[in-house]
């Protein structure tokens, strides 16, 4: 069972991931790339920090898209560039739980001030961001 929260107000979802930090990545990136989505980075927050000599509980975020989805946004607004490609924030919090946070698509359509029906070139992320926090 997925635990979700929309945090309605800054338009991101955070839901509650039943694997650690890098299983929820990992998951996410391969269907990801089964799908023919790209993957445009991965960044490991908490491996950076060590190697600054600091300590953070595991945060890793995976940069994707899809050129054909993200493009007719762009093109309606320059400024939805701000927020893609899209992206995926995993961590683990004080009791150990792990996260997986996104923005909602919704929220983006309104933030740039796009025509709603652009919100299904993202929508069908949504499920693969599920999907990678279930078991």
């Amino acid at each position: 069972m997925v635990s979700s929260i929309a945090d309605a107000d800054r338009g991101m979802i955070r839901i509650q991931s039943e694997h650690s930090v890098g299983v929820t990545i990992d998951r996410l990136e391969s269907q990801l790339k089964q799908r023919g989505i790209l993957v445009f980075a991965r960044v490991d927050f908490s491996a950076d920090a060590a190697r600054a000599g600091l300590t953070l509980r595991p945060e890793q975020l995976l940069i994707f898209g899809n050129p054909k989805a993200g493009t007719p946004l762009l093109q309606a607004a320059a400024s939805a560039g701000l927020d893609l490609p899209f992206k995926a924030l995993a961590w683990e919090d004080a009791q150990g739980r792990t996260w997986l946070a996104y923005n909602d698509p919704q929220y983006l359509v309104h933030r740039h001030g796009l025509a709603s029906n652009l919100s299904a070139h993202l929508a069908p992320l949504v499920p693969l961001l599920e999907a990678a926090a279930q078991r």
